[in-house]
């Protein structure tokens, strides 16, 4: 899915906050809640990262068909370290991205992975309250209400990974999602966009490993 500048420009209360300083103790929290989240050995000769929102099909598409056979082929094998990156397309997903970032590290991929395969109940079912719908999975995942909620009006935390995908586009030229960005030691940020069947992406870790 393409994304929209619209979005990032326009999001409420995100332009007035992106140039406020953030308080010291809650930057520290920020940037633990922005650090790194990924599968597999970080001195893996590969490194993929993905961008994605969690409101695409294409990357649902993708979570569910291709990435259980690059985990068990890759990732478990040493490989391949995938790198998650919340690329959200519009404010639900961003909602939902903050909240998976709420939880603690080595929980937030089976939660995105859990979002992604049931979109069609929280995020595009029709006559649900959305919000309501994200919170069960949330507590299904070990969050409590009251960091759910910290984590839906967290202005800051929001803030963070809208200007995180903002680099991303500059860096990457991310305008859709998923993006992937591969690494290794015979190919440097070569980058595939769309939803890939399996063959495609192991052709391209090949790629990159040489």
């Amino acid at each position: 899915m393409r994304v929209s500048r619209r979005f990032l420009l326009q999001v409420g209360g995100f332009t007035a906050l992106s140039g406020l300083p953030l308080a010291a103790a809650r930057a520290a929290a920020i940037d633990d809640q922005m650090a790194e989240r990924g599968i597999g050995d970080a001195s893996a000769p590969v490194r993929v990262d993905e961008y994605f929102s969690l409101t695409c099909p294409h990357c649902a598409a993708f979570s569910m068909r291709t990435l259980p056979q690059v985990r068990k082929d890759m990732v478990d094998t040493g490989k391949l370290r995938m790198v998650f990156h919340d690329f959200p397309l519009d404010q639900l997903a961003l909602t939902a991205s903050a909240v998976a970032r709420y939880l603690p590290p080595e929980r937030y991929e089976p939660f995105v992975s859990a979002l992604l395969a049931s979109q069609d109940r929280w995020a595009f079912a029709r006559g649900v309250n959305s919000t309501d719908e994200l919170w069960k999975m949330a507590a299904l995942a070990g969050l409590s209400r009251d960091a759910f909620n910290a984590a839906i009006a967290d202005k800051a935390l929001q803030g963070a990974i809208l200007k995180a995908q903002d680099e991303a586009q500059k860096m990457y030229q991310v305008d859709s999602t998923p993006t992937f960005i591969f690494n290794g030691p015979k190919a440097k940020n070569l980058k595939e966009a769309g939803d890939i069947a399996y063959p495609g992406f192991a052709k391209l870790v090949a790629q990159a490993a040489g």
